[in-house]
């Protein structure tokens, strides 16, 4: 057995322990979590111990477009630019790109994922079981005639995951690239398999015009590309209002970048999934300020800067106590793939977010959206992985923070 001890322990199912002690087994199973003893000899660390991180969206797929994409072009001249950047490269050349990807990410702490797939190019990557993933296999299609011919080919993606031991689910791209049949197929099957959605929800303004007025740059950019725009539904509310009545049968629901997600579409968003979670006879709601269950908000702070020049406003999850997790998007719209670097992001602009705060959403939300209990928390019978992070100052993530993965 080994034990191992910190200037703090961050077990984040509990308060922060003081040099506490941590006690492992030979695989890395918790032994147990404790408060400092007399005549315990353990391995010292100079800075903090908290679990893996868990990186809950990520498109690992685009790995090899890394600088390729301008910052700050918005959402409507990135999805241009993904349309024709993402050129074909050698088999070789991507599966180098995924490969390097993936160990930039285990470098970096990270022992899960949630990793967007629009076909199977990761797949044997992920197979080599380097880090755990919940791959979702993302359909989209504006046209409702050919809703099941997207699922479809969603459904033959998640066969062969399956053939491979790998889980997924079958999700939605965006509200703006999913009609209301395919939102229908996706959400019976969710029903029928119990799977975790995620889909991007208001990471710009011009998705929302798109559904309250049939306007704005990303309408434009579907009229520039040739587009049916009379396929296009025009709902009078945002996006995230023509969306969530549609996705009712997931086990959990992940909203991924929520950029210009307001406190009232946070307020409302919970009211709905409060009734539904009472329709179910979940008798633990009680009112608006308990977290729901089944509902989670991912935030990639360093891709909404690098497409969109801004960020969510983090007060509005914190007041509302929402589940918040973490994603660092794909190296086409970010620097890295570090959860740290998210949090440092985070830190730079909501000083203020406490540091237990920050790593709860790095590490348990993400664990309890991907349905891996054993990860996310130090407590006893887990296999969480260990980081040690250096670097903080007076309990704060700084820009010299550093991550070590200790196992």
């Amino acid at each position: 057995m080994r034990r191992l001890s910190a200037d703090y322990i961050f077990p984040i199912a509990s308060e922060p322990i003081k040099n506490g002690v941590i006690t492992v087994d030979a695989d890395g199973t918790i032994v147990s979590v404790e408060k400092p003893a007399d005549g315990v000899k353990a391995e010292y660390y100079k800075g903090i111990i908290c679990p893996g991180f868990i990186n809950t969206h990520c498109h690992l797929e685009l790995s090899h477009m890394r600088s390729r994409i301008p910052e700050k072009l918005g959402m409507a001249g990135f999805i241009k630019s993904i349309v024709t950047e993402r050129t074909r490269l050698s088999e070789e050349q991507l599966q180098d790109a995924i490969a390097a990807a993936e160990k930039e990410m285990i470098d970096n702490g990270i022992v899960a994922v949630g990793d967007i797939s629009n076909n199977n190019s990761t797949f044997r990557q992920k197979a080599k079981g380097n880090i755990l993933y919940h791959t979702f296999i993302e359909v989209f299609d504006l046209n409702p005639h050919k809703a099941q011919a997207s699922f479809a080919a969603g459904l033959t993606l998640q066969q062969e995951l399956s053939g491979l031991n790998l889980r997924s689910s079958i999700v939605p791209h965006a509200p703006y690239t999913v009609s209301e049949n395919l939102l229908e197929l996706i959400d019976a099957h969710a029903a029928k398999t119990k799977g975790i959605v995620s889909i991007h929800n208001q990471e710009s303004k011009a998705e929302s015009e798109l559904f309250i007025s049939h306007s704005g740059p990303i309408y434009e950019a579907f009229k520039a590309m040739g587009i049916n725009t009379a396929v296009l539904r025009e709902t009078g509310v945002n996006a995230l209002k023509s969306t969530l009545p549609h996705l009712k049968n997931a086990s959990n629901l992940l909203l991924v970048h929520n950029t210009y997600t307001t406190r009232e579409d946070i307020k409302w968003a919970k009211e709905i999934m409060e009734k539904r979670e009472g329709e179910m006879g979940n008798e633990n709601i009680s009112n608006l300020t308990s977290p729901i269950s089944h509902l989670y908000w991912c935030t990639c702070p360093n891709a909404n800067l690098y497409i969109e020049n801004t960020l969510p406003d983090y007060n509005n999850f914190i007041a509302a106590k929402v589940l918040v997790t973490i994603g660092t998007d794909s190296l086409a719209s970010n620097w890295s793939l570090s959860v740290l670097d998210e949090l440092k992001t985070i830190s730079t602009y909501y000083p203020d977010i406490p540091l237990q705060t920050l790593l709860l959403w790095a590490t348990g939300n993400g664990a309890a959206l991907l349905g891996l209990n054993h990860l996310g928390t130090l407590e006893k019978g887990k296999k969480p992985g260990l980081n040690l992070l250096t670097g903080i100052e007076e309990m704060k993530i700084t820009k010299a923070t550093k991550v070590t993965r200790l196992l």
